[in-house]
């Protein structure tokens, strides 16, 4: 572990004062926006610019990257979110602030590639296992603690705006400062949805519905907290809980999925965030909020990786790489359809609109893996389940992928 945090402190660094500048933006414009009198619509539209952006950025960084090299993107993108930030700042319209949102996330993603592709080309086979720990730690607790933020006292308004502009500039610092040498870099393949699809129906469908899900209540909570009479500082507790508790219990559910049948622990997620959502529905008091969505956090949030695990089980090594970057892309169309309603789903069937949707998503994903259970055998030969971070991370597995891959082809290596 001393090793890997050694050889990749910068990084390590730089991107966890990025992941908490992602988590309190994300978690602040909402909550400013309700303040500013933005209705839901106005807010859900705003939101939805960032994975707009986001699928812009994830196609266009790896070029990037290939022409001018790592540092130069880094340190080009995280100036360019550094100045989204600042002019959140300085302006009070949606329409400046959505396309701060837009630029946002077509930069953030880049931010996210570069990390992971030197991640992957710096890490040994030996450390492999402890950067991706730490890595999947800052992915955790970044945007937790970015979130957990939004409650400092602010009088004037302005000043976490500014902090978050603050901590995404003097995130490129430690990698300018480092001295490491960037790694060479060639743009990944691609694989088609399509193709995917023939491999992993459910994969690909269980990602884009479940991306829905986990979006809706990411941006939806806070706005549904503060309808329910919790304050600023409370609402974004409240988000600040059930991402820790997404987080610690990603390993254990991961650890489950590779003992059994992953649609099994699908089908029992799904079902579970069902009943949790339903719950919340009939009883509304507020002193459950943090407890339902608690739950539906720890059963929605690692679905994406058991799904992305079931596809790695019935690909060749080679074609691991590809397909993490396509499930990716699905990641984010997902996002925008689920980003875009949950604001609006808020005050929508008296209240319950939020909660409903989750038991519309989770019935349909819990469906598709009960069809393909029905109709398929599980695989013979399974990997491991490799943990991502919570939303906001435009390139979720990239890294986890090319380390399994490498894992892959060493172990037929050696039995070869």
């Amino acid at each position: 572990m001393r090793q890997a945090l050694w050889d990749n402190w910068a990084l390590f660094l730089g991107m966890l004062g990025l992941m908490v500048a992602n988590g309190l933006l994300v978690t602040l414009l909402s909550i400013r926006g309700s303040e500013l009198g933005f209705s839901a619509l106005t807010i859900s539209i705003m939101q939805t610019c960032y994975p707009l952006g986001a699928m812009i950025g994830t196609l266009a960084t790896p070029r990037l990257i290939e022409k001018v090299g790592h540092i130069r993107v880094f340190s080009a993108l995280a100036s360019m979110v550094s100045v989204a930030a600042i002019i959140h700042l300085l302006t009070t319209d949606a329409i400046t602030w959505s396309a701060m949102r837009f630029l946002a996330g077509a930069c953030f993603p880049g931010l996210y590639v570069v990390t992971e592709s030197w991640l992957n080309a710096k890490s040994e086979n030996r450390i492999r296992a402890q950067v991706l720990s730490v890595y999947f730690i800052i992915q955790t607790l970044g945007p937790a603690l970015g979130t957990a933020m939004v409650g400092l006292p602010d009088p004037t308004g302005n000043m976490l705006f500014g902090i978050t502009s603050v901590l995404m500039s003097v995130a490129i610092v430690p990698l300018l400062l480092s001295g490491i040498r960037a790694p060479d870099y060639s743009v990944p393949d691609r694989m088609s949805v399509r193709r995917l699809y023939r491999v992993s129906p459910m994969s690909v469908l269980g990602i884009f519905f479940m991306a829905v899900g986990v979006s809706a209540w990411f941006i939806g909570l806070p706005l549904y907290a503060l309808a329910q009479g919790f304050s600023g500082a409370n609402a974004s507790a409240a988000l600040v809980v059930a991402l820790i508790a997404a987080g610690l219990l990603q390993y254990p559910v991961g650890w489950l999925s590779d003992q059994m049948d992953r649609r099994y622990v699908v089908i029992g997620l799904s079902v579970v965030s069902v009943l949790a959502a339903v719950w919340m529905a009939v009883d509304t008091r507020p002193a459950l909020l943090v407890v339902g969505f608690a739950i539906i956090a720890v059963t929605t949030l690692p679905v994406y990786s058991i799904l992305a695990a079931h596809a790695n089980d019935q690909l060749e090594p080679g074609q691991v790489v590809p397909a993490s970057g396509t499930m990716a892309f699905l990641q984010q169309f997902g996002q925008v359809f689920g980003i875009f309603l949950g604001p609006v789903l808020v005050a929508a069937a008296a209240g319950r609109g939020l909660q409903i949707l989750v038991v519309l998503i989770g019935i349909g994903v819990a469906i598709i893996a009960l069809a393909r259970r029905v109709s398929s055998e599980a695989p013979g030969e399974t990997g491991e389940a490799m943990m991502t971070g919570v939303i906001g991370v435009a390139q979720p597995g990239m890294l986890q992928a090319e380390a399994w891959a490498s894992e892959q082809e060493e172990d037929e290596d050696a039995s070869s």
